[in-house]
């Protein structure tokens, strides 16, 4: 049993050195944004008070967020982590219990936020198809917008070995592996946790902890939007406004979402995505090959694989000590590795 079941992630927080710019990003990406006590918020709109914070100073990750079911839930893992619950002292109030995972990541867990004001998501088009056709005497005319950001969805961290951050994940939050992600039989480089909600749905992952060269940090942070129309018109308006496209549009294999990735001014990676999979506790783990980590069903390759993006030195190193590893492991040859 773990000491509490997160209900799902609450924010990201990160340092910026200009926060002009990093507003300017965040609007334009599709978040409503607001400063109080010397910080800027994004808010998407489901109500919750804010899904992305950005602090002045050096560009940095700072923290992930994530949310408790109940103010008790809090006080249980302040007495298991022998630390303080405290005042949150940020817009829509609440406490929150600051814990510091094993490679050193902030981990600020909530409860108690004020919730208001959620807009409801624009309606979902009737759309024909081949085997119906539901749409009639009725046009698309879509405008021309920034997607409509409903709600962060999930992130994703680099560790440094991915059985002892899973182990403390589990232990704390309850997260279960949706997908745990091999470079061979028995040697996994990572896997895509959900929250345990018991039989009510859940997104295909929360939290992705991946064991990957090069230095600790957050790879992406995700935002789910209001349906395909949505993102593909927040894409539009990205590229017109100039920001730096980093990957999609495509629709992903483990998680199935429609995706499409920005880089904030800072160098940040953000996810818009849409039509994700949802399972419920009884729904069993799964192994899927390190070759489903990048490809798509369809859509844009990932840059690496597009020549766009040749592999760093490191990424070679890495993969190249991982194949000798499972050649020890298996006492067999692998291709392309010398004896």
């Amino acid at each position: 049993m773990s000491v509490i079941r997160a209900q799902d992630i609450a924010h990201v927080r990160y340092a910026a050195p200009d926060l002009g710019a990093m507003r300017g990003f965040l609007e334009d990406f599709g978040l409503s944004c607001f400063e109080a006590g010397g910080r800027l918020y994004g808010k998407a709109s489901d109500g919750r008070p804010f899904v992305h914070v950005s602090e002045p100073g050096e560009a940095r990750f700072l923290a992930l967020g994530l949310r408790a079911e109940s103010l008790s839930d809090l006080d249980k893992l302040a007495k298991h982590e022998g630390v303080a619950v405290e005042d949150l002292g940020e817009p829509g109030g609440g406490r929150i219990v600051r814990l510091t995972d094993p490679d050193g990541y902030n981990v600020e867990v909530i409860a108690g936020q004020t919730n208001d004001n959620a807009e409801p998501p624009p309606t979902d088009p009737d759309r024909n198809t081949a085997a119906a056709k539901p749409r009639f005497r009725s046009t698309v005319r879509l405008d021309a917008a920034p997607s409509h950001v409903r709600r962060i969805g999930h992130a994703v961290l680099k560790v440094r070995d991915f059985r002892t951050s899973e182990a403390w994940y589990k232990e704390r939050f309850g997260f279960l592996t949706s997908d745990e992600v091999e470079a061979a039989q028995d040697v996994p480089l990572g896997a895509f946790m959900r929250c345990d909600r018991g039989d009510q749905p859940a997104d295909h992952h929360t939290l992705f902890l991946a064991q990957l060269p090069g230095e600790l940090g957050i790879l992406h942070a995700a935002f789910e939007v209001a349906n395909f129309d949505d993102l593909m018109l927040g894409h539009d308006h990205l590229k017109a406004k100039g920001r730096k496209a980093a990957w999609g549009v495509g629709r992903h294999i483990m998680g199935s979402q429609v995706f499409d990735y920005w880089k904030d001014p800072f160098g940040n990676e953000l996810e818009h995505w849409t039509d994700g999979d949802l399972f419920t506790a009884a729904d069993p783990p799964q192994k899927m090959p390190m070759s489903a980590l990048l490809a798509v069903q369809w859509g844009a390759p990932n840059p690496l694989f597009a020549g766009r993006m040749p592999p760093p030195p490191a990424l070679v190193s890495f993969f190249t000590a991982l194949l000798l590893r499972i050649k020890r492991l298996f006492r067999r040859p692998v291709q392309g590795i010398p004896a």
